[in-house]
């Protein structure tokens, strides 16, 4: 099928990397990579819907500074529980609410509990599936359906490296974070077919893209825990010998959400230094 000439217009006419103007909705958008990408998201002129759980005062602080940094961008925060399904569809109808639509969804939001198999317990391991896996799901399953109507959209799930390669103490994360790709790559392809099923043709305009990122080691809160011997063992296997940058992996997803990013889909993208080649 080849692209219709409009359509070819319609791609042109967006600004390269750019999602002015789209509404995006990041779990876990108020600390760390969810914040960046917020940032960067705003900074690229779409208005920004940051979701969080419990910490109020990162949320206020990341809403007061997200707004001052981009004033003429729309700005919200939203409380909810990723690991509760009908927290998921209750946050998703708030955020349309406020901001009109949900252009684009990032499922960020993760937790982790680390401990060896012989000693994670039932909820060690229930909990992580539920808010790192089934809450991208809800979250997707919520922000689809308003997709398909519109005939277009741009869902990235947050992943991660341990998903690719395991970790001694983490089964419970790497198969959370592993899940997601078949998660990605089933949810592209079904979108599309549901999309013909509406009579949206596929080939047209900006689509409806589902795609995966895999951040590596990133220098978060949640590193600056980990005591520095270990640090340096973390950084001695990564090839570039360096931690990442929360705002390195906000770029890969912008570039993902963009109108110009229609034909990538179903793919898992790596932003990890060479750690996994």
């Amino acid at each position: 099928m080849t692209t219709s000439l409009d359509a070819r217009e319609q791609l042109r006419g967006s600004r390269p990397g750019l999602v002015e103007g789209r509404v995006a909705l990041v779990t876990g958008g108020t600390r760390g990579i969810g914040a960046a990408i917020c940032h960067e998201l705003a900074g690229q002129g779409a208005h920004v819907a940051a979701g969080f759980w419990h910490d109020h005062e990162a949320a206020e602080k990341f809403l007061a500074a997200t707004a001052a940094a981009h004033p003429d961008q729309r700005v919200t925060v939203h409380e909810g529980n990723i690991g509760n399904a009908d927290d998921c569809r209750r946050v998703l109808r708030e955020v349309e609410d406020q901001q009109g639509r949900v252009d684009i969804l990032v499922n960020n939001a993760g937790i982790t509990i680390d401990r060896t198999v012989a000693k994670m317990t039932d909820e060690d391991w229930q909990k992580v599936i539920a808010v790192n896996l089934s809450g991208a799901f809800f979250m997707a399953q919520a922000a689809v359906e308003h997709m398909i109507t519109r005939g277009t959209g741009r869902i990235i799930n947050v992943s991660s490296v341990i998903g690719e390669t395991g970790n001694i103490g983490q089964v419970n994360y790497a198969a959370s974070k592993s899940g997601l790709f078949g998660l990605t790559k089933s949810l592209a392809r079904e979108t599309l077919f549901q999309l013909s099923r509406a009579g949206r043709p596929v080939g047209d305009g900006i689509g409806l893209t589902v795609n995966a990122v895999t951040p590596g080691y990133v220098a978060t809160d949640m590193m600056a825990t980990i005591p520095d011997k270990v640090l340096d063992r973390i950084r001695a296997q990564i090839p570039v010998g360096r931690l990442g940058a929360p705002e390195e992996i906000a770029r890969v997803v912008a570039f993902l959400a963009a109108d110009a990013s229609a034909y990538i889909t179903g793919q898992i993208w790596a932003v990890n230094g060479g750690l996994d080649m």
